[in-house]
């Protein structure tokens, strides 16, 4: 015999939903779809908001969508300023719980500063989208 929330908890499992998203300037956008598609094929919501976002339009998208974490991908070589911006909009906004993670181009010697901005993983070119669909799995929770 099962209780009412035995069901519901079968019934209802929490998937994993993720913004992956396109900062600034840059056009290029195929690592960012091939990521999304990746993470969509093993189960989890994905929410792809397109080229030319802004820091704001990224962290509106990921409250409005409850995202458990935003991927980003970065090429034009704003890295720095693109992510600490969405960072600190998350905290303005009490949504700090929200991961940040991403790739792209970007130089191996700024990594260390993007993790102290509390950006939780860069994946840089060559990573695979199976490296990247499991580092998912394993460290964001859904809500």
């Amino acid at each position: 015999m099962t209780s009412p929330s035995d069901s519901s908890s079968a019934t209802s499992a929490a998937v994993v939903r993720v913004i992956v998203a396109k900062p600034g300037l840059d056009g290029h956008d195929r690592g960012a779809k091939v990521v999304a598609r990746a993470l969509r094929d093993a189960g989890m919501e994905v929410i792809y908001t397109g080229l030319h976002q802004t820091p704001e339009q990224i962290v509106e998208a990921a409250i409005q969508e409850d995202a458990d974490a935003i991927g980003l991908s970065v090429l034009s070589g704003a890295h720095l300023t693109l992510f600490a911006r969405v960072v600190e909009l998350l905290k303005e906004r009490d949504a700090g719980d929200i991961l940040v993670f991403g790739g792209g181009i970007i130089p191996a010697d700024d990594i260390p500063q993007l993790e102290g901005l509390g950006v939780a993983r860069i994946f840089t070119p060559g990573a695979t989208t199976h490296e990247i669909v499991d580092w998912v799995r394993e460290n964001v929770t859904p809500a």
